[in-house]
């Protein structure tokens, strides 16, 4: 009798949690049908520019596309146009800016052959109006200035191309300002004086400056120059993960004073401090030493390095969860409240973790911030209304300038 009678009480509990969840998934649709949803960082065009990729087809492979971010009701992405970091001559540097601008072309190409499914934004006022004709809203960024070399007038042409932010660096320095991670150490100790220019420039057009992968020297002198709010498009929080790529509480803090958000990252690394895991830092020893200098490869190459580097990763990488990715946002929201913070994949460039690889996923980080109690107001800021409440006032700055 009384294992029946237990029997019958974990048959309840099964039954309430699965009720919970179901009720959950509900209250999750419905949000998302009905407000803007945004991520604010992935590198889904270096697909593009090396394949035939078309974000209106559904892909087994890759994290980002136009029929599962219907799936995941996402409705607002900022593809981004990657440069890595190379010679810092006039000849390297022009090279990479006719290299940015095809890469802005053809995600535009993208979006306008499929015109059915979405739209070119660069105003909130588009992404809205998109959004009510059902349509996905196509924002353009760069991520890394390096390929403005030290050309000013570069930076117009990328705002006209349509380019809403610019990711200052990358992993290593430019001529903009020092990176959090470049294994030679500061070079400016923050921003240089073109970079200073850069930050002007960006303000008085109406662009966001993005601060991720930035020094913390650089953050704070971008902070102390800026007229407008910015964004860390794809960062996390540094009391949560010990990385150079997250910022501090201090950061935080200057990041309120600004005006501006923070986009957490839902990169693993960024997210959880990662256990020891010799075995995948063997096989991407390996792998670095097997394709040797990322730059100097073909087109070809490249592809077979990148398909061959999530093969490892997908067998020997522990990824973190969707818990501990709200546990970012929750503590965001304690440093500097709620209209600070969003959500920045970094899909397709080593974003994704358990229970959001990609964006038919993305409702399972809104389940995770209801099972918390985030209302719908705040729930709505996190996924969009935050990052376009900041690009509306970097906006209506540029005029005033």
């Amino acid at each position: 009798m009384k294992k029946l009678v237990g029997f019958s009480l974990i048959l309840l509990m099964m039954t309430a949690c699965g009720n919970e969840e179901e009720r959950l998934a509900k209250r999750a649709e419905k949000i998302h049908m009905n407000i803007l949803t945004v991520d604010t960082h992935c590198d889904t065009p270096m697909n593009m520019v090396r394949s035939d990729f078309d974000l209106g087809e559904r892909h087994d492979e890759g994290c980002v596309d136009f029929p599962r971010m219907n799936e995941g009701g996402l409705h607002a992405e900022f593809f981004a146009a990657f440069i890595a970091q190379g010679a810092r001559d006039d000849s390297s540097t022009n090279e990479a800016h006719r290299t940015v601008i095809r890469i802005l072309e053809t995600i535009r190409a993208n979006v306008v052959e499929n015109s059915g499914m979405a739209s070119i934004a660069t105003t909130p006022d588009e992404a809205y109006r998109i959004r009510k004709e059902g349509k996905i809203a196509a924002f353009m960024g760069i991520e890394n200035g390096y390929p403005s070399g030290r050309d000013i007038s570069r930076i117009k042409q990328y705002y006209d191309i349509g380019a809403r932010y610019i990711t200052l660096c990358h992993s290593k320095n430019n001529d903009i300002c020092d990176s959090s991670t470049d294994s030679d150490g500061a070079e400016n100790n923050g921003l240089s004086a073109f970079g200073s220019e850069v930050v002007k420039e960006m303000n008085r057009l109406g662009m966001m400056v993005d601060v991720s992968h930035i020094s913390d020297e650089s953050f704070y002198d971008v902070i102390k120059l800026s007229k407008a709010p910015v964004i860390a498009s794809h960062s996390s929080c540094r009391a949560l993960c010990e990385s150079p790529r997250n910022l501090t509480d201090d950061m935080l803090l200057a990041l309120k004073g600004n005006g501006g958000v923070i986009q957490i990252c839902i990169l693993s690394e960024y997210i959880k401090t990662p256990d020891p895991n010799p075995e995948l830092d063997e096989k991407l020893s390996d792998l670095r030493q097997k394709y040797a200098d990322y730059n100097a490869m073909t087109d070809e190459q490249k592809t077979r390095y990148r398909a061959e580097y999530r093969e490892i990763q997908g067998k020997y990488r522990k990824l973190a969860t969707v818990k501990d990715v709200v546990d970012h946002i929750d503590h965001v929201v304690q440093v500097i409240g709620i209209d600070h913070v969003g959500i920045g994949t970094d899909f397709d460039g080593g974003g994704g973790v358990d229970d959001c690889k990609t964006v038919a996923d993305m409702k399972n980080i809104t389940k995770e911030l209801l099972r918390r109690g985030y209302s719908r107001p705040d729930i709505t800021k996190i996924w969009g209304g935050n990052v376009m409440r900041v690009l509306s006032e970097v906006e209506e700055l540029r005029t005033q300038s």
